[in-house]
């Protein structure tokens, strides 16, 4: 650990040096289970992207309007919240394994059955289901990725795992042209649905059983969500929570209305799809750089700076003429950087939360992203609907990013009440 605002962590040992969950395993599986968990986060960056660049290629033959799939984009996030809230917490009293297993096959079979709808309402369950399923899945992963990470690189090696989703959403937006033209629409969803069954059948294999349950303390609530609305873990978890909604706004916004909105601005749909994907790209690295200087330097002005550079990006758009060379490179910066965040804020909740409550941390904390995934898109639909224009669209997303920006200075806090915490106890 460094100094300054990271210091109180640095200064408690139980933090900084406890052995992860992992501790038992050999360092050839314990690789593997990492590659594997990023695997998950790979699939879903891809099933989540899938939707938005099916759109132009499904809308006209089905005789609707683009911006009628604004609720199909809200269903899967929906069913996120709904599984992150609900379901990801019995990882924390029953065992990561159970729930990252079953989250992927039920995730394989809703996205098969997405490539077979033909209406709005089939698209609607199917993506909630898929969601759901997912919602179960991925905290659990983030959770048991810090446990299995050596002690002083958690946050970097959680970004790495997570990085899966930047990969997966970069690679669908890269390749859709080719995959469309390949299978058509219903190619977008049969690779994520392949790929999540895999991966759920080696997870089984490679996951101890009954090795990914985190101790608790005796006085550990039955219902582990709870203790995250009392004190001491309220206020880190309202920090937590709150920026991972304003970020979730920015990043459903962008990633599900960029490839409608940006052929309106001059780019091709191509053109379109593949800057949607170079996005996530940018977003691996800025990821990958945050998470960094949150394990070794100051995490509340690295992302306090990084949200007030996003929001900056946003307004130069609001405020110029649509140019695919100078959007691209805003874009690059300002919604890599949503995804980028996307990927340090997890990690750095590995520092502010205890083993025994991170699933149910991390699962809240989607759960109340969803506010701000849901929103996002809808936002997007709304504008759309009323006929703002390009910059409009997507210069809306400063918003967020400021507002981002002003809850991270909280952040510093947030990491002092854990010290506190386990210094007394």
């Amino acid at each position: 650990m460094s100094a300054n605002s990271h210091a109180e962590i640095a200064l408690n040992p139980a933090i900084a040096e406890a052995p992860p969950q992992g501790a038992s395993l050999s360092n050839a599986r314990r690789v593997l289970s990492l590659v594997l968990l990023a695997g998950v986060f790979i699939m879903d960056g891809y099933d989540l992207n899938a939707m938005a660049l099916a759109v132009p290629h499904l809308a006209g033959p089905m005789g609707v309007e683009p911006a009628a799939f604004g609720l199909v984009f809200s269903a899967a996030l929906i069913g996120l919240g709904a599984g992150a809230a609900l379901l990801a917490p019995l990882g924390d009293r029953f065992g990561r394994r159970e729930l990252i297993v079953s989250g992927c096959f039920v995730a394989a079979l809703a996205t098969a059955a997405t490539a077979f709808s033909s209406s709005i309402t089939a698209f609607l369950f199917w993506r909630f289901v898929t969601g759901a399923a997912l919602g179960a899945c991925l905290p659990n992963c983030t959770a048991l990725s810090s446990e299995l990470a050596p002690p002083r690189l958690r946050a970097t090696v959680m970004a790495i795992v997570s990085a899966g989703i930047v990969l997966g959403a970069m690679g669908a937006g890269l390749t859709a042209p080719e995959v469309v033209a390949a299978g058509g629409w219903q190619a977008l969803f049969f690779i994520p649905a392949a790929f999540a069954a895999l991966l759920g059948l080696a997870l089984w294999f490679v996951l101890p059983k009954g090795s990914t349950r985190p101790p608790a303390p005796a006085n550990a609530s039955r219902i582990p969500q709870l203790m995250l609305f009392s004190a001491p873990w309220l206020f880190p978890f309202v920090i937590f929570a709150t920026a991972l909604a304003l970020n979730a706004a920015n990043i459903y916004l962008l990633t599900s209305w960029a490839p409608t909105v940006l052929p309106q601005a001059g780019f091709t749909v191509d053109q379109a799809a593949r800057v949607t994907g170079l996005m996530q790209g940018a977003g691996l690295v800025l990821g990958l750089g945050t998470s960094v200087l949150i394990d070794r330097w100051r995490p509340g002005p690295t992302l306090v700076g990084g949200f007030a550079l996003m929001s900056a990006c946003f307004i130069a758009i609001l405020l110029t003429a649509p140019d695919p060379t100078r959007w691209t490179l805003l874009l690059l910066v300002g919604a890599g950087g949503a995804s980028g965040c996307a990927m340090a804020l997890p990690a750095l909740a590995a520092y502010l939360f205890p083993a025994h409550v991170l699933s149910s941390a991390m699962g809240m904390g989607v759960f109340v992203a969803r506010i701000g995934a849901i929103a996002g898109p809808l936002i997007g639909q709304a504008m759309l609907s009323a006929g703002a224009s390009p910059q409009a669209i997507l210069g809306a997303a400063a918003v967020p990013a400021a507002l981002a920006a002003l809850v991270c200075l909280g952040v510093g806090a947030a990491l002092k009440v854990r010290v506190r915490v386990e210094a007394a106890g």
